[in-house]
């Protein structure tokens, strides 16, 4: 029971964090977009509006060919059904391992959405000697850590004393 219980947390954190990344692109595209960068820390972080019509860090920016967004769209649909179903088969991993798969798909989706409603992926956040994201790629950056760190020695040991020393607190 506690382990369903679990996993439908999980897949209402991953609907939530959909949720949070959509509010913030259509907040950073009504706010910020035909303006120059908002600073909040000047020289190292700003709001700044952009449309992504490549993939993460414009990787494939200089490839030029007809439907390369087609491919990109199919390509991210497939990566996030590849993820979806490594996640699934590890549905009784570790607490940490959760939280990555639930970061990632939460993260894919959102771009994936943008994706396929836009045409192009809302970027709005920028930190000085970075590219331009959104709410949704730092989610994948901090799944795919929380993955890797769910394959480190010891790492479940600490997430339940830092979930021990939480709950002390309250």
């Amino acid at each position: 029971m506690a382990r369903r219980a679990s996993q439908l947390l999980l897949l209402l954190f991953t609907v939530a964090m959909v949720g949070c990344d959509h509010a913030t692109k259509v907040g950073a595209k009504s706010a910020l977009e035909g303006r120059g960068p908002l600073d909040l820390l000047s020289g190292v972080l700003d709001l700044r509006y952009t449309e992504n019509h490549d993939t993460a860090f414009s990787a494939l920016d200089r490839l030029h060919f007809p439907g390369k967004d087609a491919v990109i769209t199919v390509l991210g649909a497939g990566a996030l059904v590849a993820i979806a179903f490594a996640w699934w088969r590890r549905r009784s991993g570790p607490a940490l391992q959760q939280a990555g798969f639930a970061l990632i798909v939460a993260g894919a989706l959102g771009n994936l959405t943008d994706r396929l409603v836009r045409g192009y992926v809302v970027d709005f956040i920028h930190v000085a000697h970075w590219p331009v994201f959104n709410v949704a790629d730092a989610a994948i950056v901090a799944g795919v850590m929380a993955l890797v760190l769910s394959r480190s020695p010891g790492a479940e040991a600490l997430v339940k004393e830092g979930a021990c020393a939480l709950q002390s607190r309250s």
